[in-house]
């Protein structure tokens, strides 16, 4: 019964360290990825900290790094949370273990106070002899046998208990000095934390002394962006009408064909009627199909169905159009100030010159240019991907793409590397942040 209860006790210890381990890594590799976006963000800062006029990009940055930096606390948080958990379950163990290895050490001293009074051959050969009959006498010596074999078992078991008591005091000392580590990282993202809403503080009272001239620029903004979008719009509804000709032409063709095959049935079934002196069959009625809806045309066949179906089925798993970025504009309406604007997609802040990748396999629809920069719509069955404020494109109209394939590179809009992305199920804008991977 104890070296079961030992051993479930190991087991549990084992779990636990494991289970522990992995949640202790997912927040590592989060707190790093947040680290990243963050650097990346005050990289792009620094670069226009010079500069007097502020942009909607600036302001964006640093709410966005502002956020990252009271994610990373909650991270922090949480990792500390794991490892007061670990520390609670490890001293536990180490008290256990302490336990189990006093009352091992205690039945061990018996055992060697017993074997010694009774060490002597003799003593033994008496014990043997003083049975009643030969199987008495048999399972004393077996009895005598399997004590000496108990006897090292029980060493063994003091050592291995020894050994895991030593290996928790380990791990104790580490997760004590692992907190001690994160406690110092807090107060230290907490004083970053300060020092960054005090120059959000600054900056955005230099939005007040400079809001007529910003509401004008975000004005400016929005009249030129919703005429990229209207361009896109229109290169969509301009796909699903030519979709439409081709699925109304096919289906023309089909019933052409149908209503000529029933014309010759019909014609051979009057003629059989005839010779066998019997009454003209009914003529059939034709059934009119329903009419598919306007993005429906564009999955009318099997392979841009399929096509539609993997890139559905991939909804939150889409890689970024960049390898690396942070959303600074989020899908929708948003207000600074007096002044208020429509996001059709995500805006992603990225580092200068970055590599633009389609998300998923399809075919570039339209390649356009507006205010100096580029901008690529891309065919996914009744999806298209939508890239805008490229520096450079590499696709052309017409060009098979694959996931994850360069079309181009970014440029700067508003002293800021940015990506405006957008997806569109047939002309209806969709929110790219459900669609892309967290």
């Amino acid at each position: 019964m104890k070296l079961s209860k030992f051993l479930f006790l190991l087991l549990f210890i084992l779990s636990a360290s494991v289970a522990f381990a992995q949640s202790s890594s997912e927040l590592k590799r989060k707190k790093e990825a947040i680290q990243r976006e963050i650097d990346l963000l005050q990289r792009n800062l620094k670069k226009t900290a010079n500069n007097k006029k502020l942009t909607l990009s600036q302001i964006n940055a640093l709410n966005t790094k502002i956020k990252l930096m009271q994610d990373k606390i909650t991270v922090i948080n949480s990792e500390m949370k794991n490892l007061d958990n670990q520390i609670h379950e490890n001293t536990n163990t180490v008290i256990n273990l302490k336990g189990q290895l006093g009352q091992l050490k205690k039945e061990y001293a018996g055992m060697i106070r017993f074997a010694q009074r009774n060490k002597n051959a003799y003593d033994k050969m008496m014990f043997i002899f003083a049975a009643k009959d030969f199987n008495q006498a048999y399972k004393r010596i077996k009895y005598l046998q399997q004590f000496g074999q108990y006897r090292k078992k029980q060493a063994g078991y003091i050592q291995g208990t020894q050994k895991d008591l030593n290996y928790k005091i380990v791990i104790l000392d580490k997760n004590l000095k692992e907190k001690s580590n994160l406690l110092h990282e807090q107060e230290n993202e907490k004083d970053k934390l300060g020092k960054n809403k005090s120059e959000q503080a600054a900056v955005l009272n230099k939005y007040s002394k400079q809001e007529k001239q910003f509401r004008q620029d975000i004005a400016t903004r929005k009249k030129q962006q919703a005429q990229i979008d209207r361009n896109i719009r229109a290169a969509i509804v301009r796909e699903i009408e030519l979709e439409r000709k081709r699925a109304e032409e096919a289906a023309r063709i089909a019933a052409a064909k149908a209503a000529k095959a029933a014309a010759a049935a019909a014609a051979a079934a009057a003629a059989k009627a005839k010779a066998e002196n019997k009454p003209a069959p009914a003529a059939p009625v034709a059934v009119a199909k329903p009419k598919a809806s306007s993005s429906g045309y564009l999955a009318a066949t099997p392979e841009a169905a399929k096509l539609s179906a993997a890139f559905e089925s991939n909804r939150g798993s889409l890689p970024w159009p960049v390898t690396s970025g942070s959303i600074t504009e989020s899908f929708g309406k948003h207000k600074e100030g007096q002044a208020s604007y429509d996001n059709a997609g995500i805006t992603i802040q990225t580092s200068e010159g970055a590599a633009v990748r389609a998300v998923f396999n399809g075919k570039v629809s339209k390649v356009g240019s507006a205010l100096g920069r580029h901008y690529v719509l891309i065919k996914h069955g009744q999806f298209f991907t939508v890239y805008q404020n490229l520096r450079s494109v590499s696709v052309s109209a017409g060009d098979d793409v694959s996931t994850k394939q360069n079309i181009g590179t970014v440029a700067t809009s508003g002293d800021m590397p940015e990506l405006l992305f957008q997806i569109y199920r047939g002309a209806v804008a969709q929110n790219p942040a459900s669609w892309i991977a967290k």
